[in-house]
């Protein structure tokens, strides 16, 4: 039987989050966080260590239930769809993915279709043709045939977000995708996430990067929502100092204009050697 033809990738899906509380044992980690991520946008979420970011990212990829609001996919609460439908709309990359079973690369890209597919249904041609073009696009096509865990951190990252990305989300959710990765690949990443066209949500901890990739951007401090809007809008110097406690000068990307950050180590956060 031939190959089903390939189908349009699903349309990104506009992501809300409405009122979110998270509360673990009698602590609130998140409050009241109203943010939206527009559909086909790249939305980045930033913030001090402990802000709730990572927090905010479980609810939306179902690993967390909120103690109160709700996470939207265009309108629809995402807690109300079914497990199944879920999976197919959210794929997260997340910080907290280690495996102790020596898959081969390619196996573990290829277990990114398996919400698509039916019981023990074979990847057909399609499926091998996204995973093979997900592993270009991350560079780790000529790493295919390795077990995972002989694999760098670097390129074992590389891996999982090609996982994400052949999943074909209508969002994209990913927990400081850049960790691990060389500065060649951070940049190759957030380049491949702008052009998937795909709903993104990300947190990350470099600024520039931040201010270069993301559309809008959300700033947390202690599980609170303190600025929303452009990087050139939040990437204040009054912002910086007020929410990371580092004072630092803001200039113009010459090519770009995005805001970029520059520090001075002769002038390090108060309270720090």
């Amino acid at each position: 039987m031939a190959d089903s033809p390939p189908r349009p990738a699903p349309a990104p899906a506009r992501l809300r989050l409405d009122g979110l509380h998270v509360a673990i044992d009698g602590r609130s980690l998140v409050r009241d966080l109203s943010l939206e991520a527009g559909a086909g946008r790249v939305t980045g979420l930033v913030g001090p260590n402990g802000s709730g970011k990572s927090t905010a990212l479980r609810c939306v990829y179902r690993a967390l239930a909120p103690t109160r609001g709700a996470v939207r996919l265009d309108d629809r609460d995402l807690l109300a769809l079914p497990r199944r439908e879920s999976a197919r709309s959210v794929a997260a990359l997340t910080q907290e993915n280690g495996s102790e079973l020596d898959f081969t690369a390619r196996e573990i890209v290829a277990l990114g279709r398996t919400p698509h597919l039916r019981g023990n249904q074979a990847p057909g041609a399609r499926e091998r043709e996204l995973c093979r073009r997900a592993m270009a696009d991350l560079d780790v096509l000529h790493l295919a045939d390795r077990g995972v865990l002989t694999l760098s951190g670097g390129e074992r990252q590389r891996v999982l977000a090609a996982r994400a990305l052949v999943q074909e989300p209508a969002v994209l959710v990913l927990d400081e995708p850049t960790n691990h990765l060389d500065i060649r690949h951070q940049i190759r990443l957030l380049s491949l996430l702008r052009r998937t066209g795909t709903t993104v949500l990300v947190v990350l901890h470099d600024l520039n990067l931040a201010a270069a990739a993301c559309d809008r951007i959300g700033v947390l401090a202690d599980g609170t929502l303190v600025a929303a809007g452009t990087p050139r809008e939040v990437l204040t110097p009054e912002l910086v100092r007020d929410v990371f406690g580092v004072d630092a000068t803001v200039v113009p990307h010459p090519l770009t204009g995005d805001p970029q950050l520059l520090y001075s180590l002769e002038h390090p956060p108060e309270g720090r050697p």
